[in-house]
């Protein structure tokens, strides 16, 4: 996959022209182009001005305060003049000290004395409407904004509004002069609005983003210096020494083989399979990763197009017959990730997501609608679902996409996806012997061989015990319908009963099924060694199969179905003899049954022994002596190494019961015909 996520080297240089369309292979910020687009937005913002009203107020209140303290000069002079003989000149320059003592010393500086002295010379009456049409014009002016550069023209602005005044003209000059004095700048320079306007500008500014798949260059385009750097910044011209996509692809592996460690380290199995399945799944995986590459070498009329053909769902379904769902889903999951990275090929980037989604969508649907057994019928109509679903995956991605295909394009893209999901139960169906014979798995195709009646073994039991070789047929027929009932193998619980009582061919006249019109030779012997005979033919049937390289499972089925019970008979034969035993004496060697068939296989075998011993049993009878036998051995703890459940249990008991009503039925019992003679006419 290295391949794949490798850097491409572009030998490009400044001012050259470009050989082919140049797209960036990642999403990065363009910093350069953000900052000079932050700086334009910033150097947009103009100044902030903002308008003191105050100041307007304030220039008011001055020229009112200027005319008041006039009149107040005036009226206290009025009252001097009568009570002291003063001569005009120094009445006149003592009322103008007293007046520019009221006034401020800047006030006082600037307005000129003969204005101040019109004042003074001027009837209180006279100064109230002068003070009322100069705060009415200097109110007027001063609402408007005044900046620095526009203080002289209010001034003018204010001396027109004076000038037509009915005043007298001393009078009138004065107030113009006063009118002017009052106008200044009222407009002033905000350097904290306009800092925060600026920040409020660039904060709107949004990242410049070279997107992926992003075209920085068109072909025959000369590259200048901006696209250069472009060029640089996605990682296009230094890329000989990146060691990014090598660790990102190593840090994948890492967490791959971090979760299936962690899979296989808790799985519950004994470590000769726990081998088995590691070497099975490894197998699998790397004909996967094989199959994908050879597959991405194909390039089609579109980009990544020959990736809908991959048959996704084979390992999946491989893994789930041969191994569990579990690492199945984990398989699917880890495969996804790889055909993004091989696929990728025509798109921006490492990942086609694509090719991921499409991925997991068929292997899980595989794995949803393969059963555990591996019948063939099963596994192509599980390719058959999987089909139909890569189809949907497939139409589901393109109207997302929104994008216009024609119709060769979508049979195209439709062919493949059926052909994924076929090639993928073909390959299955095809693979699976071969992994079943190099890993000594039970297929059900080895259950079919096994089952033949032409088989030496099965031909073994026929003619050397009969009666061994029918009761096995019996107990093959309940315990087959008893495992379908509950999802266990019924074809695994009928070939394990042809064999289970195999060994007792070394010895079958020791067996009731087999004594025809012979004395029973256990009468003769004593309990003991009776029960030696009995019990032997279990390790005598697996040293056979054995011998004969029969499947594990067979052998398991041979061995445990009789679990640690005790042999009843003979155990209380020697009871009453008054011989001292344990009860462990008389019990089977074990060990119990450890999977549902093989617990169904013991049920079956004591059923059909009690049930033929009957005679003509009635159905109640049946159901009382089934569920008294399951009890038993359920009490017995013969089920304390199994998964089988109390509802399984009771599933099984219905089914055998069913079965067995079925075989002993009541039958037609016809009346004797008397022979007559018949006379001729």
């Amino acid at each position: 996959m290295y391949q794949n996520v490798k850097p491409e080297k572009l030998d490009l240089n400044l001012f050259s022209v470009a050989e082919q369309t140049i797209r960036s292979p990642i999403t990065i910020e363009d910093k350069v182009s953000t900052a000079e687009k932050k700086k334009e937005a910033e150097n947009q913002v103009k100044d902030v001005y903002i308008l003191n009203k105050d100041i307007t107020q304030n220039r008011i209140d001055l020229i009112t305060s200027i005319y008041n303290s006039a009149k107040e000069v005036n009226s206290d002079f009025a009252k001097k003049e009568d009570k002291e003989g003063l001569s005009l000149a120094e009445l006149e320059a003592e009322k103008l000290n007293n007046f520019k003592g009221k006034l401020s010393e800047t006030v006082a500086k600037d307005l000129s004395d003969s204005s101040l002295k019109t004042l003074l010379s001027t009837a209180n009456d006279e100064l109230t409407i002068a003070r009322d049409l100069s705060v009415t014009a200097i109110n007027k002016v001063m609402s408007r904004r005044i900046p620095a550069r526009s203080v002289e023209n209010a001034k003018k602005e204010v001396e027109e509004e004076l000038r037509f005044t009915s005043l007298g003209t001393g009078l009138k000059n004065s107030t113009i002069e006063l009118g002017r004095y009052a106008i200044i700048q009222n407009e002033f320079y905000d350097p904290q609005a306009t800092k925060e306007l600026r920040n409020q500008a660039v904060e709107a500014v949004d990242p410049v983003k070279i997107l992926q798949g992003q075209i920085i260059v068109e072909e025959n385009q000369l590259i200048d210096r901006d696209i250069f750097r472009q060029l640089e910044l996605v990682g296009l011209l230094d890329n000989k020494h990146s060691l990014q996509p090598f660790a990102g692809l190593l840090i994948f592996i890492s967490l791959f083989i971090t979760a299936l460690y962690y899979y296989f380290n808790h799985l519950d199995v004994k470590n000769e399979t726990k081998h088995s399945y590691m070497m099975q799944f490894s197998l699998i995986f790397l004909l996967s990763i094989v199959l994908m590459k050879m597959i991405s070498f194909f390039p089609m009329y579109t980009d990544s197009e020959i990736a809908f053909v991959f048959p996704a769902a084979v390992g999946a379904m491989l893994l789930k017959i041969l191994i569990d769902e579990k690492i199945a889903v984990l398989y699917t999951s880890i495969m996804a990730v790889c055909g993004s990275i091989m696929f990728n090929e025509g798109v921006s980037g490492s990942l086609h997501m694509t090719i991921a989604i499409y991925i997991l969508c068929s292997g899980y649907a595989s794995i949803m609608f393969l059963s555990k057994h591996n019948h063939r019928a099963k596994i192509l109509r599980a390719g058959l679902f999987v089909s139909i679903v890569n189809v949907l995956v497939i139409f589901s991605i393109l109207f997302l996409r929104n994008s216009q295909y024609s119709v060769e394009e979508y049979a195209v893209l439709v062919l493949l996806a059926l052909t994924s999901g076929v090639l993928s139960a073909v390959l299955t169906i095809g693979l699976l012997p071969f992994f079943e014979a190099g890993f000594g798995l039970l297929s059900t195709m080895k259950l079919i061989e096994l089952s033949n009646p032409n088989h030496p073994l099965l031909r073994k039991i026929l003619t050397e015990a009969p009666g061994t070789y029918h009761h096995s047929i019996m107990v093959a027929n309940l315990a087959e319908s008893a495992c379908e009932a509950i999802g266990a193998n019924g074809l695994l619980a009928r070939v394990g009963c042809y064999y289970h009582d195999i060994g007792k061919t070394k010895r079958p006249q020791f067996f009731i099924e087999n004594q025809m019109n012979i004395e029973n030779p256990h009468d003769h012997l004593k309990p003991e060694t009776s029960k030696d005979v009995i019990m032997d033919h279990v390790k005598d049937g697996v040293e056979l199969l054995k011998k004969h390289r029969f499947p594990k499972e067979i052998i398991d089925i041979t061995e445990q179905h009789h679990g640690t019970t005790l042999l009843q008979f003979f155990y209380h034969k020697v009871m009453q003899s008054g011989v001292e035993v344990t009860e462990e004496e008389f019990r089977y060697p074990g060990p119990k049954a450890r999977t549902k068939e093989t617990a169904i296989v013991g049920i079956s075998d004591s059923v059909e022994a009690a049930v033929r011993s009957m005679g003509q049993p009635t159905p109640e009878q049946i159901e009382g002596l089934v569920r008294n036998i399951i009890a038993s051995r359920l009490q017995d703890n013969q089920f304390s190494e199994c998964d089988i459940t109390i509802k399984e249990l009771d599933m099984v008991a219905d089914t055998l019961c069913e079965t067995l009503n079925g075989i002993f039925h009541s039958r037609i019992k016809y009346p004797e015909l008397k022979e007559q003679k018949v006379k001729h006419a």
